[in-house]
């Protein structure tokens, strides 16, 4: 009797493990359509530039989000205030997008100003130092379009910021920010300052400046607002009032002791920022959760070139045939960056949350032209395992992580 008793608990017990496993998710090769990107972006480009040539769709490897629930009414979500989205063009800016926007919500939160400000002053003159960095290093560097989220508070520091309509850094009749050319011929002049040894930073700077000049305009040196006429650093101060030493920067990786400060390794990173602090992954995830619980919004950079981000799903989830959920852990993460699967290649604003028994889940405003491609334009959502591991670094207020940084500045 007992013996048959212990076999049907055991029996039971076995039935109700196996009910309980996540349904595996299953995998489809999908035609990529054309989109924002071909029918938005490249038409405003054609418009203004005549010689552009058709993109091709190609087919692509993604999860089968075919009836598949996850939670994508933005209505849902605990909101912080911010700008609408906007698209970066065909630029590889959107480290400038995602930390500018992310600036504009800590201004309505310490101010209570709706300001829009300009992310092509930060970009032209983070292009500027960029030049000065090549000269001083004789050109080992990488010199490219990409950055990261904390570039925009160290240029703010630099020169200051402007309202976007004292600079759109566009061309009288340009729609779409377009920096194919420009980049290009900047790249070019360089290789030329390489190979004849022409390091005079002063020559150097001007010519850069000389090409951005020539396809983004120049950026004003004054502005006038509210029939004041101040500096960009006045501005800086005065009316939006942002202090860049305010603003942290959290990253995760065994290949640095934890709450020490740190390198992160990726190419963006150009000018080798060793002011991460790196912290556990517990923590790391808990500094996305704490701060935007105590009404602050954060600004991140890391990997959406994943089977399971599909910009028409609109989310970012970590299929079963990558890694179940109870697998991801500090290990797994770093196994990902070190063999290259995960990388550095896109910064966004995380502006609200969903708190849900199975995972957190964040609302996303994104820059790029993919983000535009869904029912939810220029948002989407991220799995609380998806931030887990593949997102390499973040940024808040002080404030917002003050729990974690206690433990670590005294």
């Amino acid at each position: 009797m007992k013996k048959s008793l212990l076999l049907v608990l055991v029996f039971a017990i076995t039935i109700s493990s196996f009910a309980q496993k996540p349904e595996k998710n299953k995998a489809v090769f999908k035609a990529r359509e054309n989109g924002f990107y071909q029918n938005v972006i490249l038409n405003d480009i054609r418009e203004y530039n005549i010689s552009q040539k058709e993109s091709k769709p190609k087919n692509y490897f993604t999860v089968d989000f075919k009836n598949n629930k996850f939670p994508t009414s933005s209505e849902k979500y605990t909101q912080q205030w911010h700008n609408p989205p906007l698209s970066q063009g065909r630029t590889g800016t959107c480290w400038s997008f995602s930390s500018t926007s992310y600036l504009e919500s800590e201004i309505f939160r310490q101010t209570g100003q709706e300001i829009k400000l300009s992310e092509m002053f930060t970009v032209y003159y983070e292009y500027v130092e960029r030049a000065k960095y090549f000269v001083e290093h004789r050109g080992k560097m990488n010199f490219g379009e990409g950055s990261e989220v904390n570039a925009t508070p160290k240029i703010i520091k630099l020169y200051g910021a402007v309202p976007e309509s004292a600079y759109t850094g566009k061309l009288k009749g340009q729609k779409a920010h377009d920096h194919k050319a420009m980049v290009a011929e900047m790249k070019a002049y360089l290789r030329e300052v390489k190979k004849g040894n022409i390091w005079n930073e002063e020559d150097v700077v001007n010519n850069v400046k000389s090409i951005m000049n020539h396809y983004m305009g120049v950026p004003p040196e004054d502005i006038m607002y509210k029939d004041k006429e101040i500096t960009p650093k006045e501005f800086t101060e005065t009316v939006i009032k942002i202090i860049p030493d305010d603003y942290y920067c959290f990253m995760s990786t065994n290949a640095v002791r934890y709450s020490e400060r740190g390198e992160l390794e990726v190419a963006d990173n150009w000018w080798h920022s060793s002011g991460y602090i790196n912290i556990n992954l517990d923590d790391f995830i808990s500094v996305f959760k704490n701060t935007l619980k105590k009404g602050y919004t954060v600004a991140f950079c890391g990997d959406v070139s994943e089977p399971g981000y599909d910009k028409y799903a609109e989310v970012g989830i970590i299929p079963t045939f990558d890694i179940p959920s109870e697998y991801i852990d500090e290990n797994a993460r770093e196994m990902r960056f070190r063999n290259g699967s995960t990388s550095d290649d896109h910064c966004m604003h995380v502006v609200g949350y969903l708190e849900k028994d199975d995972g957190w889940w964040f609302l996303i405003k994104d820059s790029s032209s993919s983000g535009f491609d869904g029912d939810h334009k220029g948002y989407l959502f991220l799995s609380e395992d998806y931030i887990k591991l593949k997102i390499l670094a973040v940024m808040v207020h002080k404030d917002g992580a003050r729990e974690i940084l206690d433990t670590i500045i005294k």
